[in-house]
């Protein structure tokens, strides 16, 4: 066995040879990190599909709506996402405040940062008197462009590795000594980012689930918590940290995101509406 073992791990593919760095440009003092420009690229490429988005007719907000919601949402992001890693992982973080300020050491909780654009959404509804589903609805077809940036940023990391593995593809990271893993990061990526990307688009665009306000949010949130529990199976869990009848403890957060995202879907049937169209009085569906 301990041969095999070593025999898999020389014909493996190593991570330092493929000669990422967390670090993408050093200017003197100054490091740009891969992981800020990941958050940055998913921020805009999001913005700018959610014009695209709110240039069909019927949209349920303004063009400043949305460039408002940006700021907002991250610093929802940022602060759900360090807070809800600090509660959920490592909750020694809470009493340190110094070293939870530390964001370029890592440490962001998907749930968490979830829950922060959720709260910054309420905000920007509340304070604009806007449809809450249909906003929640828009939105949720912009945010698997951020979590592909960002998964790919752990991969490049190096960091959020998977379980051991005997995969022709695994790899050998760094951090997770001379074990073949599974690059459960890319994984994320594709489940997370392009496959949930591309059945929101084909929902907006190809078919009548934005005129069912709930829809679109339901599956993104169903599709985000069915995603994230599969690959939990292969991600090597947080040491320490456990969840409900021996589940990880991302599984065990993922359960409500899916029933939740299930009723969504379920219910929206009862909310269907007539959506009219910027100008003019007849309805575009």
């Amino acid at each position: 066995m301990i041969l095999a073992t070593l025999a898999d791990a020389t014909a493996a593919i190593r991570f330092e040879y493929l000669g990422l760095h967390p670090v993408a440009l050093e200017l003197g003092p100054i490091k740009i990190r891969w992981y800020s420009l990941a958050y940055i690229s998913g921020i805009l490429f999001a913005w700018w599909y959610c014009i695209k988005l709110l240039a069909q007719p019927g949209a349920p907000m303004a063009r400043r709506h949305a460039d408002d919601f940006v700021f907002y949402a991250t610093l929802g992001v940022i602060l759900g996402g360090r807070l809800g890693y600090a509660l959920f992982y490592q909750q020694s973080l809470l009493t340190n405040p110094v070293e939870l300020a530390k964001l370029w050491q890592g440490g962001m909780s998907f749930h968490g940062g979830f829950i922060g654009v959720i709260l910054a959404g309420i905000w920007m509804v509340k304070r604009n008197d806007l449809s809450a589903w249909r906003f929640g609805d828009y939105i949720a077809c912009c945010v698997p462009f951020g979590m592909f940036f960002g998964r790919m940023a752990n991969f490049v990391n190096g960091e959020l590795f998977g379980r051991e593995t005997t995969v022709p593809w695994g790899m050998i990271f760094p951090d997770g000594g001379e074990v073949v893993r599974h690059p459960s990061q890319l994984y994320e990526a594709g489940l997370e980012g392009l496959l949930l990307a591309l059945v929101l688009i084909y929902a907006f665009w190809r078919t009548d689930a934005r005129y069912f306000p709930g829809r679109l949010l339901g599956i993104f949130t169903m599709g985000m918590g069915l995603g994230r529990f599969l690959v939990e199976t292969l991600r090597e869990p947080d040491p320490g940290v456990y969840g409900l009848f021996g589940m990880t403890m991302g599984q065990t957060l993922c359960i409500p995101m899916i029933l939740i995202g299930a009723w969504f879907v379920w219910s929206s049937k009862a909310r269907r509406i007539r959506v009219e169209p910027v100008g003019g009085p007849s309805s575009v569906a």
